[in-house]
């Protein structure tokens, strides 16, 4: 039997299911688009609308879905998950995408909205289209280009940008801070310093000193609990990747 054959009657017996049409196209006809809509229509991921719209973009990083970050917050969602905490309002900090965000929408944690901070504007954009059903969700996730440094973990005001380019101004105070680029972070004494007591805090480092950004590696995760002591600790662990190990911490600053 053809390929045509078996894509006739799949699309008879499913006539509702659009991926058979998208996989006729692909196959036969090498419709480049319409293998993300079947992979978006069989894993129902924002991320992949994400990839089909910046994957020829050349200022994209390709970067964010390399195995080493897909893994490393791929075993946050997880871990967070196991402790079934309500993150309630999450500041991102040095969120880039904000892919994690994504992730996290998409888990069934508990959230009350997402706040992405980077110093970069042109993350921005990107960031709000990863996670674009949850900006029309009355702005449960919005991104503002800011350092991390600048930010008051007690109440914080900061400017956004509505779709027609205007700015507006909010203000919150989080419940949960994640930072996953430590390693990334000048004077990160100074900045983590700054969270006060009791707040939920998700940390992520690594000991790839080899990269020249990495200007705060830890050694190991006795190194990186000095660095960042928690008063109630509810997860410490290390994931082995290919070129480097990435330490985590979860707790109560």
């Amino acid at each position: 039997m053809q390929i045509s054959e078996i894509l006739d009657r799949l699309e008879l017996l499913y006539p509702d299911n659009s991926i058979f049409s998208d996989l006729r196209k692909t196959l036969l006809s090498q419709d480049k688009f319409a293998l993300f809509r079947i992979i978006q229509g069989l894993t129902g991921s924002q991320l992949i609308e994400g990839m089909r719209k910046y994957k020829d973009d050349a200022s994209f990083d390709a970067d964010c879905f390399s195995r080493g970050q897909l893994k490393s917050k791929l075993w946050l969602v997880e871990e967070l998950e196991k402790t079934k905490v309500d993150l309630g309002t999450v500041f991102l900090c040095a969120g880039w995408y904000a892919t994690l965000a994504t992730m996290l929408f998409e888990s069934g944690i508990r959230i009350n909205k997402i706040r992405s901070f980077d110093i970069d504007d042109s993350c921005r954009s990107i960031a709000e289209t990863f996670n674009k059903p949850w900006v029309k969700q009355d702005w449960k996730f919005k991104t503002s280009t800011q350092d991390i440094h600048d930010i008051d973990f007690n109440l914080h005001k900061y400017t956004v940008k509505r779709a027609d380019g205007s700015e507006c101004e909010l203000d919150d105070s989080p419940d949960t801070i994640i930072n996953t680029s430590c390693e990334h972070i000048h004077n990160f004494d100074e900045w983590f310093a700054k969270i006060p007591k009791g707040k939920l805090v998700v940390l992520q480092s690594n000991n790839f000193v080899e990269v020249e950004e990495h200007v705060n590696c830890v050694k190991d995760s006795l190194h990186f609990a000095e660095m960042a002591p928690l008063s109630k600790v509810l997860f410490t662990g290390e994931l082995p990747l290919e070129k480097y190990t990435r330490y985590m911490r979860i707790g109560f600053r």
